[in-house]
């Protein structure tokens, strides 16, 4: 690259769940490593928020931070909450863990082309309808659903990778 060409535009990526304490600092976490492991990581901007304002300021969940220790990633995170002014312009890939996410981000006026849910990445479920893609909030239940929150949330990531690679 020759001193007159602009750097390359990093590829923006903001993971949204409901709380930002479960869901979406895990798959940034998990994003974040895979974009480490491929030598990429300087070519991608990626950060998590909630479209609710109940957890800002709070870390994420001791079991999302259990269950991402327990697959090797140090989980430090600090909820915030979804700012419409910023995030739509910041980042092209808005990334909803379900549904109602999704629809709450369509509603505050996010560009439907770049509003997806995460598991339609994941390439063994890409033809399924969007209500069998929601990684179903772990948040009232036990150990269990945030190891299911875990491994849904890894594969459709190295399907997003792929996605948003070039």
């Amino acid at each position: 690259m020759n001193d007159s060409q602009p750097p390359p535009t990093k590829v923006a990526i903001l993971f949204v769940c409901m709380g930002n304490i479960c869901r979406s600092p895990v798959a940034r976490a998990v994003f974040e490593r895979l974009t480490a492991t491929h030598g990429l990581a300087d070519r991608y901007d990626v950060d998590s928020c909630g479209t609710s304002a109940w957890h800002v300021g709070h870390p994420a969940d001791p079991r999302s931070v259990l269950v991402a220790a327990d697959h090797g990633l140090n989980l430090t995170h600090t909820a915030r909450k979804l700012d419409p002014a910023t995030d739509f312009q910041r980042f092209r890939w808005l990334i909803g863990m379900d549904g109602a996410n999704v629809a709450t981000m369509l509603d505050l006026g996010a560009p439907p082309s770049n509003v997806s849910l995460l598991r339609s990445f994941d390439p063994d479920l890409m033809t399924r309808p969007d209500s069998e893609l929601e990684v179903p909030d772990p948040y009232y239940g036990g150990p269990d659903g945030f190891e299911k929150m875990y491994t849904m949330i890894s594969t459709a990531c190295e399907g997003l990778l792929g996605a948003t690679r070039g």
